[in-house]
């Protein structure tokens, strides 16, 4: 089985030049066959006229005898018994058979004129000229003389100029296909490898990337704004949004450590100075530090699962906020007990232990860095549930409102308390509403603090 060329521009010009070469042999078989049926009827209206010619003369009273018929074609004039009484000189043969000439029969006097037939009638056959016999094209034509004698005139015209003629330009047509087909498969090849020029040059430049691992580079962007361009422009866009990722990962990963770090030396140097003096031993501290590890692992597995592209809910049920609200605010944290409004009783749909949450962490944030109180306010706003939490802590600047959400960020306040957040909290609770189609935004709340409110579809 033949395999087909693994070059782009190899395949491109088999293509073009295989529709090139089909197009051309039936165009040539075309005009071949047109041009052979109008030189066919070209003989037969040769045929046609000098049968009528000398059917002519005989209606116009020309003797038999005295028809003067050319040498260079068959021509016979038959009698009404189909007897040959008049040829062509040098005629010996019509078909194969002999060509005898008989005298003809004395026919009655008749002064009216005489008359050609309107019907010719065209066949093909041999006929020997001067010695060499060839193909001819007939047309036979009957004559009525003025002395109403009946005669029938067949004259014929060789086919070797139709013949010659179409053969002629058939060969002229193979002749330039060859050439033509050259032409197109040079000129296809010579196209393809310049337009596909710029993608050699995108491979290239993808080889060096994945070789040298450096994501800051890209590949050329063509001048021409065509496919290649858009082509190449979405490739340089796939490696920012890679190197924007392989950034986030590193940075999550180095974060991930450091936030690791400070728990696990202080659970390493409590249990030191525990197995040195036992009675020193700090029991709360070590369950601090082991708690704080757990919640620090459990949301950091949860946003790797969030990174490796489970962001829909794990449950799609309608959910009522009213009994989540009050069941997260009734959860046992440090800080002041969160003051509950309900105005009005919306249900979305989702995962309810990923929404509550989202939900306890925004609880976790405000108790952490309120003063006094914490409000929770649940209301409907058109089709959409709102949640809002705030708080009279110091609140967050408004030039810091979006960074608040990215991993492991900690206002300056915020990290010059000994609080035990590692930064994720509102990261995870802005991923866990934006896979429900719903925002958390950041404002100032009416006791003066940060107000973070969570906006959800109704279902």
């Amino acid at each position: 089985m033949m395999r087909a060329p693994a070059s782009v521009r190899a395949r491109t010009t088999l293509a073009a030049t295989a529709v090139v070469a089909v197009a051309l042999v039936a165009t040539g078989v075309a005009v071949v066959v047109m041009l052979r049926g109008e030189l066919r009827g070209q003989s037969a209206l040769e045929a046609r006229t000098a049968a009528r010619d000398v059917a002519g003369r005989l209606a116009g009273g020309t003797p038999v005898r005295g028809l003067d018929l050319p040498g260079d074609r068959p021509v016979r004039v038959l009698d009404d018994d189909d007897r040959v009484v008049a040829a062509s000189r040098g005629l010996t043969a019509v078909d194969g058979r002999r060509v005898r000439i008989v005298a003809e029969r004395p026919g009655e006097n008749d002064e009216d004129d005489g008359e050609v037939g309107q019907k010719t009638e065209l066949t093909t056959g041999t006929a020997t000229v001067n010695g060499t016999t060839a193909e001819y094209r007939f047309a036979s034509v009957e004559a009525e003389t003025p002395d109403g004698r009946e005669f029938t005139v067949v004259a014929g015209v060789a086919r070797s100029a139709e013949r010659a003629g179409a053969g002629t330009a058939a060969r002229a047509l193979l002749a330039g296909l060859l050439p033509l087909l050259a032409v197109v498969a040079g000129v296809t090849w010579l196209v393809t490898r310049r337009a596909l020029r710029p993608v050699e040059g995108i491979r290239a430049e993808l080889a060096a990337i994945t070789a040298s691992g450096d994501l800051a580079r890209r590949v050329p962007v063509p001048a021409a704004r065509d496919e290649i361009a858009g082509l190449a422009t979405a490739t340089n866009a796939t490696l920012a949004a890679l190197a924007a990722s392989v950034a986030r990962q590193r940075a999550f990963v180095a974060d991930a450590s450091h936030e690791l770090r400070s728990p696990i030396a202080s659970l390493r140097t409590q249990l030191e100075v525990a197995q040195a003096h036992p009675e020193l031993l700090d029991l709360d501290g070590a369950v601090a530090d082991v708690v704080r590890l757990q919640h620090l692992a459990a949301d950091l597995l949860f946003l790797a699962r969030i990174d490796a592209g489970e962001r829909p809910a794990a449950r799609d049920e309608p959910v009522p906020l009213a009994p989540l609200v009050r069941a997260e605010a009734a959860r046992p944290r440090p800080g002041p007990r969160p003051v509950v409004e309900i105005a009005a009783e919306p249900s979305v749909r989702g995962d309810r232990d990923r929404l509550a949450r989202a939900l306890g962490n925004l609880l976790d944030n405000a108790a952490r860095h309120a003063r006094a109180s914490v409000r929770v306010l649940l209301r409907v706003a058109g089709d959409r549930a709102i949640i809002e939490v705030g708080d009279d802590g110091p609140g967050i600047p408004a030039d810091a409102r979006d960074r608040v959400f990215e991993r492991f960020v900690r206002l300056d306040d915020a990290r010059a308390r000994d609080d035990g957040g590692a930064g994720l909290g509102l990261a995870i609770a802005r991923d866990v509403v934006a896979a429900r189609g719903g925002t958390l935004t950041v404002g100032v709340a009416r006791e003066g603090g940060a107000l973070l409110t969570i906006s959800l579809p109704r279902s």
